[in-house]
């Protein structure tokens, strides 16, 4: 298949961006479910952002940022870090920004209906609060935990605008499937975009309807 390398690239892109995210994104839907400092209003229209805003947009100011005369881009150059424009990493950056709300949302929506109760009682029992997160929090939410990565994985696999703007069209390097499908197509070559397409489609397909069989069962198993 000619663009294996591009297909591959996707799924190791999509596999970094869920993984940084849900390092990230579990604090940070934590403190928004359960705090109600004035700001939170703030950070939650940041987080839910990219959902309104055009790819391409955000990928326009993520170049200017993210190029070696960029804020971003020239602090980190200063720093002896690694060039963001039209590298692979640059294209994960992106995409944890671009990918945010599908990781913070069904999160914070999970943690928000958590019972108190259970984490009365696991206080009471003399848990510390990591523990609590752990023994208690994780177990009660493993619905929302797969949700939230699996959307952040399928979304991811399917970018184009922001990983177009800062990552370009470099084979091995920033050629990720959507690109080489609009390329496919640009040549007129429909049966290549096609195959390319329905890999993607069943993908994404196999993967939602995997997160609400298991959704159900697990519904199921709790009546």
């Amino acid at each position: 298949m000619a663009d294996a390398g591009a297909l591959f690239l996707s799924l190791k892109l999509a596999g970094l961006t869920t993984l940084v995210l849900l390092l990230l994104g579990l604090p940070l839907a934590w403190w928004l479910a359960r705090n109600r400092h004035p700001v939170r209003a703030l950070i939650e229209a940041v987080v839910a952002l990219p959902l309104v805003l055009p790819p391409t947009v955000l990928g326009f100011y993520l170049l200017v940022a993210f190029s070696p005369t960029g804020s971003v881009g020239h602090w980190i150059a200063a720093l002896g870090g690694p060039p963001l424009v039209f590298s692979f990493t640059g294209l994960v950056v992106g995409s944890c920004l671009y990918s945010l709300p599908f990781m913070v949302q069904p999160l914070q929506t999970q943690f928000a209906a958590l019972d108190r109760r259970s984490l009365e009682a696991a206080a009471t029992l003399g848990a510390a609060p990591l523990d609590r997160f752990f023994s208690v929090i994780l177990p009660q939410s493993r619905g929302g935990l797969l949700t939230a990565c699996v959307l952040t994985f399928a979304h991811t696999l399917g970018e184009f605008g922001v990983v177009l703007m800062i990552g370009g069209n470099i084979p091995g390097q920033t050629r990720v499937a959507s690109i080489a499908i609009f390329d496919q197509v640009e040549g007129l070559n429909y049966a290549a975009a096609n195959h390319l397409s329905l890999i993607l489609l069943g993908v994404s397909f196999g993967l939602l309807l995997a997160v609400y069989l298991l959704k159900r069962r697990w519904s199921e198993a709790m009546s």
